[in-house]
């Protein structure tokens, strides 16, 4: 099974040295060696952490990843026909979208490279030749490329919680999160308004601990109601140029609405360059489906059905 394995930053001066030897080096991916001389194992996408590792390391001028495909999509190829691939990404929105189902590239193999502004191409073995994807720092946003990219990832819980006065009561949320940390639980989001505040995190989490977490949270927070919900699914919206365009979230509603897709709740993050929507798992493909043909090419789902 994988760990949780982190880099020292002391290492990254011995791996420096690398840059010594001549000739090709292969290095294996997925493991070290800790303080303790035990071997340690990185998490699931442990290559991806490897190579950006030792890219850092050496002060790569650029780390190119070969992997089975061509490049990043701009939604899941497995609900999306052909989806457009992206040119140039940044690492800001990668990270978005691999947290949301986009598996191409591990989001913890950016944390050595961000820092340093290494930039990633994403390239495919069987065809080199293809220009693949670059993750950068920044990069140029046009009006077409508002949003770089749509997924959805499923098996979310939340748990929803209601108190007449909350945005009075000084240190009820810190409460709540004393509670999941009692448990072991962290959380992915939480949307809140001036009564109420729900808690979205990864099924697994809090699989087995349900009921005494909202015990918990009864006992210790006096809510008027309280109710958790799973088979959730989370759709994220993501584009660097979000924040300066007008009516993006305007698509993304009406392209659900058109679908008849309901919304459990909405959240977009303070660097507003993604926006979450909350959905029935049931409707996960059908709303990637939908707001990917509304938002590149302009077409309502149900006309695009009408059509066929």
């Amino acid at each position: 099974m994988p760990q949780q394995a982190q880099i020292l930053e002391e290492a990254y001066d011995q791996i420096y040295k690398l840059r010594e030897v001549e000739g090709k080096i292969i290095i294996p991916g997925f493991f070290g060696v800790s303080k303790q001389n035990y071997v340690v194992t990185f998490p699931r996408g442990g290559s991806d952490i490897t190579g950006a590792i030792i890219a850092r390391g050496v002060r790569a001028s650029l780390y190119e990843n070969f992997t089975d495909v061509s490049g990043i999509f701009k939604a899941n190829p497995n609900v999306i026909k052909n989806p457009e691939l992206i040119n140039e990404i940044t690492y800001r929105e990668m990270r978005e979208l691999s947290y949301a189902g986009f598996g191409v590239f591990h989001d913890e193999a950016l944390q050595p490279l961000y820092k340093h502004r290494i930039p990633v191409v994403i390239k495919n073995t069987n065809r080199p030749q293809d220009k693949g994807t670059f993750i950068r720092h920044d990069r140029d946003i046009n009006d077409k490329e508002v949003i770089i990219g749509i997924s959805c990832d499923k098996d979310f819980t939340v748990i929803n919680i209601k108190k007449y006065l909350m945005n009075r009561q000084v240190g009820f949320t810190r409460k709540i999160l004393e509670i999941l940390e009692d448990y072991n639980i962290s959380f992915d989001h939480m949307p809140s308004g001036i009564d109420s505040i729900s808690i979205i995190m990864r099924t697994h989490q809090i699989k087995g601990k349900e009921q005494e977490v909202l015990n918990a949270i009864r006992k210790k927070c006096d809510v008027d109601e309280l109710s958790i919900e799973h088979d959730l699914a989370i759709l994220m919206i993501v584009g660097e140029g979000m924040n300066k365009s007008v009516g993006t979230a305007h698509q993304i509603t009406h392209a659900l609405a058109e679908s008849n897709i309901n919304l459990k709740m909405i959240n977009q993050g303070a660097s507003e360059i993604s926006m979450m929507f909350g959905i029935s798992v049931e409707d996960a493909d059908k709303a990637v489906l939908s707001t990917y043909e509304y938002c590149y090419h302009g077409v309502c789902l149900k006309n695009l059905c009408a059509k066929k």
